[in-house]
């Protein structure tokens, strides 16, 4: 079979390209827009269907340079643990807290299911691990970190499960939320039992908010900067841990990003803590930093799925149908009989309930978009609106991260 070898600056072109293609594919075809299923993935998902045909019929094997996929994905999580403010969640009040602990136990068992069930199905932990919190929770974002590693490891396979279990569950958590929520609301007559209390829960919105202002290239260059400081001075930490976790197991390891991720909270919290001191702005460009994360997340995304080997799915076709259905039954009943109790068992905590159901299965903006569908249909929910993004936007991934490296060691 011919073989076609793309350098590292082709490779990175053509994954924008795939981007633009998903972009333009998103803003027309409804399916797309309606599950927000990211542009990266549509472009990226797409190729590695083409590729699977090309590599089928022995047309010629495409093989890439992936070295600026690492420095992409890295940047991007760095930027999730900027965003991490220890500030904005000791003032967030017990309910955010609570649902980051609600989330976090969701994460254990994501991962406690399928460990149980992979020798019954005849696949290696390595792999069934990956239909857990990795993709589910965690989305394409989190897929793209760990799966690698679990490939390196030697569990073939690893990638393609995580990137197609990610995109199943962007689907199935926005298809399950908006009809539960809605059951738990009629059946319980929530909103006559709405109280005064819970529509007037005092909440500091402005934790949230984000004054507008000019672009500046001195603040993006700051953003770049401090971020580029933290990855390499993140990077020592990573080796350190890695350096005595290898003393533990040859088997696991922890993420590259992770100690630019520590390193950036780290950051995040002097900022903080000096906000007063410089005159009521940030020390760190946190709104440039979140922009050159997303840029991060997107060329990552569709360089990592547009390399994603599909016929190496062929032989796990089974197994994962029964692992992403068990992923289903676990979400359901987790968001029914936890999320909802937990939380009060209130008209919000429906509300919250759908939006668990979207981020707990794909993502922070399927989880909003299901508790779009709820408040358009009934009442505001502004203690959802102002829990669900702090969580799922600031802390779960990095709370996750952990929880699937204390799995890895027994793989």
């Amino acid at each position: 079979m011919p073989v076609i070898e793309f350098s590292m600056v082709q490779s990175i072109g053509f994954a924008v390209l795939l981007l633009v293609i998903g972009r333009w594919l998103r803003r027309n075809v409804y399916f797309f827009e309606r599950f927000a299923i990211p542009s990266a993935v549509i472009g990226g998902f797409l190729f590695a269907i083409i590729n699977l045909f090309l590599h089928i019929f022995e047309i010629v094997d495409i093989q890439f340079d992936t070295t600026l996929q690492t420095f992409f994905m890295i940047i991007f999580f760095t930027s999730i643990g900027f965003g991490a403010s220890p500030r904005i969640l000791k003032a967030a009040g017990p309910k955010v807290a609570k649902f980051l602990i609600v989330a976090a136990v969701l994460c254990v068992f994501q991962n406690l299911i399928p460990f149980l069930l992979a020798d019954v199905l005849g696949v290696s932990k390595g792999i069934a691990l990956m239909t857990g919190s990795t993709p589910m929770t965690g989305g394409h974002g989190t897929s793209g970190g760990i799966a690698p590693l679990v490939e390196a490891a030697g569990f073939k396979g690893a990638e393609a499960v995580a990137y197609t279990a990610a995109t199943f569950g962007l689907v199935a958590g926005s298809l399950m939320g908006g009809p539960l929520a809605n059951h738990l609301i009629q059946k319980k007559d929530l909103l006559h039992k709405r109280d005064k209390a819970e529509v007037g829960d005092e909440l500091d919105e402005s934790l949230l908010a984000q004054a507008q202002r000019m672009l500046s290239s001195d603040r993006i260059l700051r953003a770049f900067l401090v971020m580029l400081i933290a990855m390499f001075l993140g990077s020592y930490v990573t080796d350190l841990l890695n350096l005595f976790v290898s003393n533990l197991t040859t088997m696991a390891q922890f993420p590259a990003y992770l100690g630019p991720m520590l390193f950036g909270i780290l950051a995040r919290a002097i900022s903080d803590a000096n906000l007063k001191k410089d005159g009521g702005k940030w020390t760190v460009p946190s709104e440039e930093i979140e922009i050159v994360g997303n840029v991060g997340l997107n060329l990552f995304l569709a360089m990592a799925l547009m390399s994603v080997r599909l016929w190496e799915l062929a032989d796990l076709a089974v197994p994962m149908a029964v692992l992403l259905g068990a992923q289903l039954v676990l979400m359901f009943v987790y968001a029914r009989f936890v999320t909802f109790k937990v939380m009060g068992s209130t008209y919000d905590a429906a509300v919250l309930t759908s939006g668990h159901c979207g981020f707990g299965m794909g993502a922070t903006p399927n989880g909003v978009a299901n508790m779009e569908s709820i408040v358009d249909k009934y009442l505001p929910s502004k203690t959802a609106f102002f829990v669900l993004p702090i969580v799922g936007g600031m802390f779960i991934d990095f709370v996750n991260i952990l929880v699937i490296t204390g799995f890895m060691y027994f793989i």
